[in-house]
């Protein structure tokens, strides 16, 4: 049974997801930062007392780490949407799908509308984009994969299912290309090796030999790509 996030009296507005874990001997914090979400880790057989008191205790780090994270912004006409590692403005026009054009992206008129054509664009692209990458780093690792499918996720850039299918963020378009071939080499890899062993991170390196970087841009960068609301 799922337990309830714990609404600490502090902070009224943040949500403290609860894990219980049988491997945990101690209480600890963690803040994403991809998305913000707050999940404590506990011993399976802790009181939730316990858990209320750690967390509470912890009231000034959690505000202190959460200011530090990118505000949410919705763009619009006018403003820099980030694609494939460029800074784009939305520009108004008279057609009927979005379409870049050098550093402008072109979008039909109607502000009501702009984020789910924004949207819809991204995912687009990030498909074509995604489905060729992963088709190359299979190829060369002589690994099949059963499908990729794109999601807007939070806690993650990809994952790969014991059945060969792969999932992506479709935000991995707003990235550099080599970001997200990157990430396009990590899921692969997990075809051969479905853990993060020495061995997982040797089959990485022959994917994407300078994966260390574009890892590190990910980890500086990606709270700002997922601070992007296109849609509710």
């Amino acid at each position: 049974m799922t337990e309830s996030p714990l609404i600490l009296p502090d902070l009224p507005g943040v949500a403290v997801h609860l894990r219980r874990s049988a491997r945990a001997r101690r209480f600890s914090l963690r803040v994403s930062r991809i998305d913000g979400a707050v999940t404590l880790t506990l011993p399976a057989r802790a009181r939730l007392a316990e858990a209320v008191a750690f967390a509470a205790a912890q009231t000034d780090w959690l505000r202190g780490t959460l200011s530090q994270l990118p505000a949410q912004s919705r763009p619009g006409f006018g403003d820099m949407l980030p694609f494939e590692g460029a800074a784009l403005r939305i520009e108004a026009a008279a057609l009927r799908a979005p379409k870049r054009e050098g550093d402008r992206l072109l979008v039909p008129a109607g502000e009501d509308r702009l984020g789910a054509r924004l949207e819809t664009f991204l995912r687009h692209c990030a498909r074509i984009r995604l489905q060729a990458a992963t088709e190359t780093h299979a190829k060369t690792l002589g690994r099949p994969f059963k499908r990729i499918t794109l999601r807007d996720t939070r806690s993650r850039w990809g994952s790969c299912a014991a059945d060969g299918s792969l999932s992506y963020s479709w935000r991995l378009i707003m990235a550099p290309p080599e970001v997200l071939d990157y990430v396009a080499a990590h899921e692969v890899a997990h075809l051969a090796e479905m853990n993060h062993s020495p061995a997982f991170w040797a089959v990485v390196a022959r994917l994407c030999p300078d994966y260390a970087r574009h890892r590190a841009w990910l980890k500086q960068n990606g709270a700002a790509l997922q601070a992007i609301r296109l849609t509710d």
